[in-house]
């Protein structure tokens, strides 16, 4: 979970910034012109990220889907790491011949891994400002219709489900859902809670 310090106006997606104000249904690029969400051209377009300059303006966006992050190539490597760090060496996932006639023809990316990229792809999609610190509170929901191959790339969306005042916060429930470039079922759907403490 990012601080509260403010960032420069590009966002790590690369495009310029886009502050609540104007309506965060527009947060797209590509919103307005017709073009279907399914398409190339919308595939490959990043989002331009929605900058809230409180934990309070995140109401303003619940039930609205504000876009993407760039896609992100699973990398072998990554894979081994994540192995490693959580001491799951399964075959499916580190043991890239004999992955080749398993049951995916490749090595897969842990769940886990997938679901680590979540909160990357939260901060890709939109910058929450204006708080003194906030930490994850958990996740309601997590499913994994689909492996990610290594080599495959991936991206996050994101919508505000929810946003309520609690334990001395603001309390947000943001649904992401990480999309395999070429795949109609996604890796991962999760719905994430964080805990912002807005500054006084």
């Amino acid at each position: 979970m990012r601080g509260g310090k403010a960032p420069a106006e590009e966002n790590r997606s690369g495009c310029p910034a886009q502050r609540v104000g104007a309506s965060v249904a527009s947060g797209h690029p590509l919103a307005s012109t017709g073009v279907a969400t399914d398409s190339p051209i919308m595939r490959y377009a990043p989002t331009m990220p929605t900058i809230f300059e409180s934990p309070h303006d995140l109401k303003s966006a619940v039930g609205k889907h504000l876009g993407y992050s760039p896609w992100i190539t699973m990398e072998q490597d990554r894979i081994d790491k994540f192995a490693d760090a959580t001491d799951d060496h399964q075959w499916i996932h580190v043991d890239v011949d004999r992955a080749k006639t398993g049951p995916f023809g490749a090595t897969i990316a842990h769940g886990y891994l997938t679901l680590s990229l979540v909160s990357s792809f939260m901060t890709q999609v939109f910058e929450v400002r204006g708080f003194e610190f906030a930490v994850n509170y958990g996740t309601n929901k997590v499913r994994f219709p689909n492996a990610v191959k290594a080599g495959a790339r991936i991206r996050g969306g994101a919508e505000i489900l929810s946003v309520d005042e609690a334990k001395g916060g603001i309390l947000s429930v943001v649904r992401v859902t990480v999309e395999i470039e070429g795949e109609d079922r996604p890796a991962c759907i999760a719905e994430p809670v964080s805990l912002y403490f807005p500054k006084k």
